[in-house]
């Protein structure tokens, strides 16, 4: 067998890092419903689960949706340095932690994280060479506190608490990569797979990329 038939049947296919694909939005306009979209599209996509101090929703599951913990056992886990990013919101903290992040991007695969700008600007802090941010903005406010009625997760109460948040958590807008206004949820999962089809194809993404050209200059 020649040196150059050598190579080529030695060759695989060039490996990527994976991405750190960030997702916010003020509470209803859209971005949990988009993630879980992508998710089920796309096999290369996993979800980041956060941890969180809030109580467990109906329908929630530990593990898969959060981990539930105490207020003390979460200040642990930030001593112990154990989280990418934390924040806290309506009076409950959530936080992402570390270790399984890591693997993933390791092994090629893509992590969504469905957290707000604190999380975000701490990721971007970390990781930025990594990191996709996409800001998910309602078509209206009007239509934000419709989605946020129609949920029929909160009380009245908390749903009036999240509407008066809104304009200062789109206020972040100009410190994410990409923007998309969520009109109908099928147009919007189709923008960001797009905007993930791109980026997956960044140069620094590529694991061995100079001595693949390397060995086409070589004519391998």
């Amino acid at each position: 067998m020649s040196k150059k038939a050598k190579v080529l049947s030695d060759e695989t296919k060039l490996e990527r890092r994976g991405l750190l694909l960030v997702l916010s939005s003020p509470s209803g306009a859209g971005k949990t419903t988009i993630s879980r979209q992508l998710l089920a599209r796309d096999q290369n996509l996993t979800m980041s689960v956060s941890a969180t101090t809030r109580p467990m929703r109906p329908g929630e599951i530990e593990g898969i949706d959060y981990y539930f913990v105490e207020p003390t056992e979460f200040n642990l886990m930030i001593n112990r340095r154990e989280l990418m990013e934390y924040a806290k919101v309506f009076d409950n903290y959530y936080g992402t932690p570390i270790s399984a992040v890591e693997k993933a991007l390791r092994i090629g695969k893509d992590v969504i994280f469905d957290i707000d700008w604190q999380g975000s600007q701490q990721i971007a802090e970390r990781a930025r060479e990594d990191l996709v941010s996409i800001f998910i903005l309602p078509p209206s406010t009007a239509e934000l506190d419709r989605r946020l009625q129609n949920r029929a997760q909160d009380t009245e109460k908390v749903v009036s608490a999240r509407m008066a948040k809104a304009p200062s958590e789109m206020s972040h807008y100009a410190e994410y990569d990409f923007i998309v206004v969520n009109y109908n949820v099928e147009e919007s999962v189709a923008q960001v797979e797009a905007i993930i089809a791109a980026e997956r194809l960044r140069r620094h993404r590529m694991i061995g990329l100079t001595d693949f050209v390397k060995r086409l200059q070589e004519g391998y």
